[in-house]
Order: structure tokens, then C-alpha cells, then sequence
């Protein structure tokens, strides 16, 4: 599947809650839950500052559609976010049976973007979601925004 011109306003909103998350001095990730008839469920943003590194949008908002929607409604729905899941949130997405993913950046850009800024590697490998929960149906990048999401995170590893 293709991401189409409709789904565009869901992934600006994952830039804006990313922008939200950089000028809370936390890593610019952002994310939002929709439901089959298009209505934003629930959304959120990295809170990974905290200290607590698990706090990532994706894994939120798995943990949120276990608790508040039904298997039939979590496999209808579609996460979009400013960054492909890494592998706890893929993890995650798959094991509550949420729907599609649709993402702006994908793992191997922010890879290549961190490596230009000379960031340290994570503890954890980023991989494809499809490495991770094969079942997943995938789409992303999006380059009409990837470029504000490069932005966002030359400006948070810039500091």
C-alpha cells in the first residue's frame, strides 16, 4: 500500500508532537494511533529524558490500544509516526496485533543521519520492522517530510 495525500495531516501531526518532544529537551519522536474510520485515537511523543528509555510513542500507544480497544479494532488500526519503530515497538505493535505502520524517516536514515553527526550507536540494533514482526504491513519514508525530521534531529544532537 501506498501512503495516500489523506494520511499526510497524521504524519505532520507526528512531526509536531516530534517538535514537542525536542523542545522538551527529549529526543524528537512523535507518534499518533488512528482508528479505522480515519479518528485520532491517542497520540504521544518521546519522554525517553526521563530516564526511563522504554518511553517511546509507539510502545505508548501499543500499550494504550491493549487497554482501550478491541483485537478487531487494534488489527483495523494504523500507527503513523515521525520514525520506524525500533525493535521494542515493533515488538510491541505486533504482540497487541495493532494494524499497519505508516512512517516518516526510516531506521537506516536515522542510522546514517546519526552516523554523520558522530552519534554513538545505540545499545539496541535498528532494524526493519519486517525484521521484527513480519506480519506488520509496512509503508514509509514519506520524503515529503522526511527532511523536517532530519532537521529535528540535526537540531537535538547539535545541542
Amino acid at each position: 500500500m501506498v501512503v495516500k495525500d489523506t494520511e499526510l495531516p497524521y504524519l505532520r501531526r507526528c512531526v509536531e508532537l516530534a517538535t514537542e518532544a525536542l523542545e522538551a529537551g527529549d529526543e524528537p519522536f512523535g507518534s499518533v494511533l488512528v482508528d479505522a474510520g480515519g479518528e485520532i485515537l491517542a497520540e504521544d511523543h518521546n519522554r525517553v529524558a526521563s530516564g526511563d528509555r522504554t518511553r517511546h510513542p509507539e510502545f505508548e500507544l501499543a500499550r494504550w490500544s491493549a487497554a482501550h480497544m478491541t483485537p478487531p479494532e487494534r488489527a483495523a488500526a494504523t500507527v503513523y509516526t515521525s520514525g520506524e519503530h525500533c525493535p521494542m515497538c515493533a515488538a510491541a505493535h505486533a504482540w497487541v496485533g495493532l494494524g499497519r505502520i505508516v512512517y516518516v524517516a526510516s531506521s537506516e536514515q536515522l542510522t546514517e543521519w546519526l552516523k554523520e553527526l558522530g552519534v554513538p550507536a545505540p545499545p539496541v540494533r535498528a532494524l526493519p520492522v519486517g525484521e521484527i514482526a513480519p506480519g506488520v504491513i509496512v509503508d514509509g519514508p514519506v520524503p515529503e517530510l522526511t527532511d523536517a525530521v532530519r532537521q529535528l534531529h540535526h537540531r537535538f544532537h547539535q545541542r
